[in-house]
């Protein structure tokens, strides 16, 4: 019993653990938590792409008020452009003719 008491009367003069390092560990650990979920999605929506330095994507998106965005990825840099309804004027030069199929497909037929 004599050894019980004495290894009890020992810890009284030291100070504990800080309370607040069990919250950074939360912290941290929900940190990691995130960037898991994220690679997740990016493999669940075959999106791995997004990550690849060297690879081209186009996405294009469409709010719920009816605005369309095209978001181009070419290497490092991302481009968002909006496509708008309104009537364009300038100069340019024919390339071809586009053709639609009665299944649907859209052939282009260059000059």
């Amino acid at each position: 019993m004599r050894y019980l008491n004495k290894h009890r009367y020992a810890r009284l003069g030291e100070h504990g653990e800080d309370p607040l390092s069990g919250v950074a560990n939360l912290f941290d650990a929900s940190i990691v938590f995130i960037v898991a979920m994220m690679l997740a999605l990016f493999s669940a929506w075959n999106m791995m792409d997004l990550l690849d330095p060297n690879s081209e994507v186009t996405i294009a998106k469409k709010s719920a008020d009816g605005r369309v965005e095209v978001l181009t990825k070419k290497g490092a840099e991302i481009k968002v452009s909006k496509v708008s309804d309104k009537p364009l004027s300038g100069s340019g030069k024919r390339l071809g003719t586009a053709y639609q199929l009665p299944d649907g497909k859209v052939v282009y037929v260059p000059e």
